[in-house]
């Protein structure tokens, strides 16, 4: 199933619950990605706070991924270009849990130098 997300905040309750399917908490799930308990809080709490980047690697180490879609021929992306600039792409992020039977296909983000 699709989710519109238009601004970072939207992201909350996805992450959530991805995190929360995975069965990690949110230490587990920073170990995953190298950082602490307080920084995942800080995510969940608000998504805005980290780069495209960092948010790719959280959605990654969830099995979840962020599609950009242009709007032609989805009557979601069709109704959201609508109210569109035509010329600004319309980008939908995927960040719901997946189906009991979707099997995700991994996102290889090689480790980046430095710290969240």
């Amino acid at each position: 199933m699709d989710y519109l997300i238009r601004l970072a905040n939207q992201l909350t309750p996805h992450i959530r619950a991805l995190r929360k399917q995975a069965g990690l908490t949110q230490a587990q799930l920073g170990a995953k990605l190298g950082v602490g308990q307080a920084r995942i809080a800080e995510i969940e709490g608000d998504p805005g706070v980290v780069s495209v980047d960092q948010l790719l690697r959280l959605l990654a180490a969830l099995d979840a991924a962020l599609v950009l879609r242009d709007g032609a021929g989805d009557p979601v992306s069709a109704a959201v270009a609508a109210e569109t600039p035509a010329a600004t792409p319309v980008a939908t992020a995927l960040a719901a849990p997946p189906p009991a039977d979707y099997i995700a296909t991994p996102i290889v983000i090689a480790p980046n130098k430095g710290e969240w």
